[in-house]
């Protein structure tokens, strides 16, 4: 960490001092102009971050912290294909799977685009195909359900994206989704379906991902059971770079999309990834998903810092995490359609930014990724927000929500949009005792009684949120949104000075995974084992 960075942080935590006996209300009320200063619109999504706990000096200076880890160059290196992945020596380019040919992303020497655009045609027509009943079962019957088996950014992001935008799947096949290797999962999303109309899309990379592959085969000998083994393999297609593991499950050739080592697991939803969400909207609508990326790709790209989504929104998350010292995130998107919308990005943030050292290998001087969690509103409401609003410690909140419903139930979406509004207020002005006193005396109430409930009856506030609103949930939207958290996270990983890019620490589950699953077995040498271990696998096989 350069001296220069160094005294960033110092002058962000003198700011800190500063701000950090104010109240919300006194920003407010000595700032009228305070939603204009503090957020920034692209279009029809805005980013209000005028409920942080900043003013203009501490923006200013996140802004000089941005520039002195020079996330600019940081980003053109990434946009420029430089291999910015260094424990993996790669290149880090989802931004070219929703680029054009005319912007020019290169890997390597290689036009990416000659690349990207045959497999990107080729699995989106595989999709339209599949919705029109042209790909078809042994007997040339359409199928009606298709299910994805996966794992991780395999799955998280096509659930995500397929339950978001679930307006907008017209005539098309029901999409499914299984990814627990707890059999129970594919038990039950098959539980009701008809094997001989039923395709399956086996999405694995290396096509060994342990969970993927003993659910792709489970799902093989349901299949197989029911109408044979030659006619099974009109039922299955792959997302997969490794084509002799493919043809050797039965898959063939034209069936398997593939994508690039360039691309993160974490970052794949628009490459071949999102094959079982083109099924479910069709290849236009895929295609406007596609261009909302690249419509915050670009402006990421572009914009000056001052006014550039993802970075502000990057930096208000650097003030929370490493300046007020809050250690978790709450994501609250109050849209039923987003439900998974935080469980996708729990992977993006925390499988990049959860690290412990540099990319040098040095331990990292500051706090790095926070715990990312949260639920749609308005269910949220009813389960952890007291805790939010009373408790011992502070969440930030990022609240996400359209102007226009998301169905035909107007009054309903008045209802949720007063309840988005009201929670940041809450959570930022509070209610004081004074306040609390007043208005149950004014009720009617007992004053002795009254006293008593004061201390139950009063909100702190001063707890941040940011609130991000749009038009409405579309395609082109979700993408834009998306894209908007990727950037962010990427900001943050430069930032702390991690490699945002790799994950070893899942690396490290699947390798003891492999090495304990023999030790399952009946008669198997435990005294190798730690105590803990072995003790749980002895009761195991006491209970089974």
């Amino acid at each position: 960490m350069t001296q220069t960075i160094e005294n960033a942080w110092d002058v962000l935590a003198a700011d800190w001092d500063r701000l950090q006996s104010k109240h919300l209300r006194e920003m407010f009320d000595n700032n009228s102009d305070r939603f204009e200063q503090f957020s920034s619109s692209l279009d029809d999504l805005t980013v209000d971050f005028s409920k942080e706990r900043i003013d203009a000096d501490a923006l200013k200076h996140l802004l000089d912290l941005a520039r002195a880890a020079d996330v600019e160059g940081n980003r053109d290196a990434m946009f420029a294909g430089e291999h910015i992945n260094t424990t993996e020596d790669r290149a880090v380019l989802h931004v070219a799977l929703r680029g054009s040919p005319a912007d020019g992303y290169q890997v390597d020497g290689q036009a990416v685009a000659d690349l990207v655009q045959p497999v990107l045609n080729a699995f989106l027509q595989f999709a339209d195909d599949v919705r029109a009943g042209k790909v078809t079962n042994s007997k040339g019957v359409a199928f009606t359900d298709v299910i994805n088996i996966g794992i991780g950014g395999s799955d998280l992001g096509p659930v995500m994206a397929t339950r978001a935008m679930s307006k907008f799947v017209g005539e098309g096949p029901n999409v499914f989704f299984v990814s627990n290797v707890d059999g129970a999962h594919l038990r039950d999303t098959t539980r009701d379906l008809n094997p001989e109309t039923t395709l399956f899309l086996i999405a694995s990379k290396s096509f060994t991902t342990q969970e993927t592959m003993i659910n792709a085969q489970a799902a093989k000998e349901w299949v197989e059971n029911s109408i044979g083994v030659e006619a099974a393999k009109a039922h299955f297609a792959a997302v997969s770079t490794n084509l002799v593991a493919t043809n050797a499950f039965g898959i063939a050739p034209e069936r398997v999309f593939g994508f690039w080592d360039w691309v993160g697991g974490r970052y794949s939803l628009t490459s071949s990834i999102g094959l079982s969400l083109a099924i479910a909207i069709g290849s236009e609508n895929f295609r406007a998903f596609l261009d909302g990326f690249r419509d915050m790709d670009q402006h990421f790209k572009t914009a000056p810092l001052e006014q550039n989504l993802p970075v502000l929104l990057a930096l208000i998350g650097i003030w929370r995490r490493n300046v007020m010292g809050c250690a978790t995130v709450a994501l609250i998107p109050y849209n039923q359609r987003l439900e998974n919308f935080s469980s996708y990005l729990q992977q993006m943030d925390m499988e990049s930014n959860g690290k412990r050292v540099t990319k040098e290998g040095a331990d990292v001087a500051t706090k790095t990724g926070p715990v990312i969690w949260g639920d749609a509103g308005t269910n949220a409401q009813h389960s952890f927000f007291q805790l939010i609003h009373q408790g011992t410690d502070i969440v930030p909140i990022d609240f996400m929500i359209t102007a226009q419903p998301t169905s035909y139930l107007v009054e309903q979406h008045d209802l949720l949009t007063a309840n988005f509004l009201a929670q940041s207020h809450a959570l930022a002005f509070g209610k004081t005792g004074e306040e609390v006193r007043r208005e149950m005396l004014e009720a009617g109430g007992d004053p002795k009684a009254v006293e008593a409930l004061v201390p139950h009856r009063t909100f702190p506030g001063n707890r941040p949120s940011t609130s991000i609103l749009y038009r409405s949930l579309t395609p082109y939207s979700l993408g834009r949104l998306i894209a908007l958290y990727e950037h962010k996270v990427f900001v943050q990983g430069v930032i702390w000075g991690v490699n945002s890019f790799d994950q070893w620490g899942v690396e490290l589950g699947k390798v003891m995974a492999n090495r304990l699953a023999p030790m399952l077995d009946e008669g198997a040498d435990l005294s190798g084992l730690n105590s803990s271990t072995r003790g749980l696998i002895e009761k195991i096989h006491t209970l089974k």
